[in-house]
């Protein structure tokens, strides 16, 4: 991903030319006849991720998810929270409202202005609708060492975090493979992220485990869940290898990590965060939740 290109324009570039093609056949796919909400166990918090479904509108994405029976939509910022309050739908993931960088985040100190005024700006909106967790980044390292970058991320966070703790609101920062995806990336490692929840010293910060970055990171995923359950406050999925659909494609066993986790006694929020490729998406993201639902 190049230094300006989020995960929205990311997924435009990989879907251009296609969503013409592709968007009649998977708008058919949610109906009132499927009944998955009925069905649902109750005991995982299912969200996906708006920008894997980018091909949809904000408002079709809805749908889908209301049909399907998902509770939330992740990575969601302020101009788009009216829709999903519209359709009963949690922000189970925002992102502040001047957007997100995955490559210019807090292990930077020449970032930390903008930073500390983007979150500061944000804050008071979530509280208004009722949001609880916000997204952040580490940033890439260009050149820097791990042990600067967390003591720079630490500072940076412990401005904002006050006002996070008096605002009932987590900063979260996702877990990123550097190997494949976001090379250079200085958070990603579990460890890592722990040790920066520690220096940081605050409750309202914690960490994102991404299961299909850390699978390709580091692997030995149910035990650094649990582990480390207490640092970590939110999951997102992905098939290994191609962060595609989580079924018998791809090597990792989702029922089981979805045990692990509430083992652990996690009430959070599970996203879907797979590129589709199969010919019918909206179908791909029911049975993944169904995968999902222990």
């Amino acid at each position: 991903m190049s230094k300006h290109q989020d995960r929205r324009s990311a997924l435009k570039n990989i879907v251009a030319g296609s969503a013409a093609v592709a968007a009649a056949p998977l708008l058919s796919s949610f109906s009132s006849d499927n009944k998955n909400e009925n069905t649902l166990k109750g005991n995982i918090n299912h969200s996906v991720c708006q920008w894997t479904y980018g091909f949809l509108s904000v408002e079709e994405l809805c749908k889908v998810a209301k049909d399907i029976g998902l509770k939330a939509i992740d990575l969601m910022g302020p101009k788009d929270w009216p829709t999903l309050q519209k359709y009963g739908l949690y922000s189970s993931m925002c992102y502040v409202g001047a957007g997100s960088s995955l490559t210019e985040g807090w292990n930077n100190k020449a970032n930390h202005a903008k930073l500390i005024k983007d979150y500061e700006e944000t804050f008071p909106l979530m509280v208004k609708a009722g949001y609880k967790q916000v997204i952040c980044f580490s940033g890439n390292r260009n050149g820097m060492d791990d042990e600067t970058g967390l003591k720079n991320c630490a500072e940076g966070l412990q401005k904002i975090l006050p006002a996070a703790e008096k605002a009932g609101i987590t900063v979260v920062m996702e877990l990123l493979n550097s190997k494949v995806d976001h090379k250079d990336y200085m958070c990603d490692k579990t460890h890592w992220g722990v040790e920066l929840c520690k220096a940081t010293g605050s409750e309202n910060f914690k960490l994102l485990y991404d299961i299909y970055h850390m699978q390709i990171d580091e692997g030995d995923v149910i035990r650094t869940i649990k582990d480390n359950h207490q640092y970590i406050s939110h999951y997102h999925t992905g098939g290994v290898p191609g962060r595609h659909e989580i079924d018998d494609t791809q090597e990792l066993y989702y029922p089981a990590i979805m045990k692990a986790i509430l083992d652990t006694g996690f009430k959070g929020y599970v996203a879907q965060e797979f590129m589709p490729a199969g010919p019918d998406k909206i179908a791909s993201l029911r049975k993944a939740v169904q995968i999902c639902d222990v």
